[in-house]
């Protein structure tokens, strides 16, 4: 399905987690058949996924879910894209999924997820345990997530809003400067966000000044009052408030928990 280079991280009879990265340029399409169930959480950079005619992205604020049988094209513009693949049995698919049907392959992967998926690549000396007790809870996370979004005609609009927010947009800092940035009203934009998602475009918003503030916990980032200037948070309090509501820790426990120790 991919094209690049693949490492094995951890095996069990239910699981395979594998870590992708794409080393040539593939910008173009090319086709992929799902031949087991499978999730994709993107580490860092993004890759793309045509079907139907309907393009989406996957960066690391939403993950894809493949099931098989399913023709999909993938394209890698990204340099350095990385990727975890989580390739899941039959049996543990529905022990996380249960019954329902899922008809919506890219979820969005809140704060807590992306946590998740650092957490199990940390703690690959014990895979036995540490690391799938934690593949576990993200899955749980995400499953959540992965039911049948709204009819909306607003999705090109919440895309633009997202790429502009990633982008790190100058109009981006506030709600009323990055609707005009998109012709938009901020009431629009807030209830389309809401509406194609699931969260709003505050809490979205939030959630990608995170995934920057865990790149640099992870790195043993040492000045959280440089850390919080940096994201443009208000000052470390700031910071540290946003950071404990979304992950439910402190930013100095997480560069803790993050230093690839179990």
């Amino acid at each position: 399905m991919h094209q690049g280079e693949d490492m094995v991280v951890a095996t069990d009879p239910d699981f395979v987690v594998e870590e992708f990265s794409c080393v040539d340029d593939h910008t173009g399409w090319f086709a992929g058949h799902a031949e087991s169930y499978q999730v994709m959480l993107v580490r860092d950079g993004m890759f793309r996924v045509r079907s139907g005619g309907a393009v989406a992205e996957v960066d690391r604020t939403t993950c894809f879910l493949g099931v098989p049988g399913e023709e999909r094209d993938y394209a890698h513009p990204a340099s350095g894209e990385r990727t975890t693949i989580v390739t899941l049995s039959p049996k543990l698919w529905r022990s996380m999924a249960g019954d329902a049907r899922i008809s919506r392959y890219r979820v969005y992967a809140d704060a807590r997820i992306e946590l998740a998926h650092r957490a199990i690549l940390a703690a690959r000396p014990d895979p036995a345990y540490a690391l799938t007790e934690r593949l576990l809870g993200l899955l749980a996370g995400l499953f959540a997530y992965a039911v049948e979004p709204r009819p909306g005609t607003d999705r090109v609009l919440v895309e633009n809003a997202r790429a502009a927010i990633a982008a790190g947009h100058p109009s981006a800092g506030r709600l009323t400067t990055l609707a005009a940035l998109l012709d938009s009203s901020p009431y629009r934009l807030s209830r389309a966000f809401t509406r194609e998602l699931g969260v709003s475009v505050t809490y979205y918003r939030n959630r990608v000044r995170i995934t920057r503030a865990l790149d640099r916990l992870e790195a043993g980032e040492p000045s959280l009052a440089a850390l919080a200037a940096d994201l443009g948070f208000s000052d470390q309090a700031h910071l540290t408030r946003t950071v404990r509501e979304q992950l439910g820790h402190t930013p100095s426990a997480l560069r803790e928990l993050l230093s690839k120790t179990v």
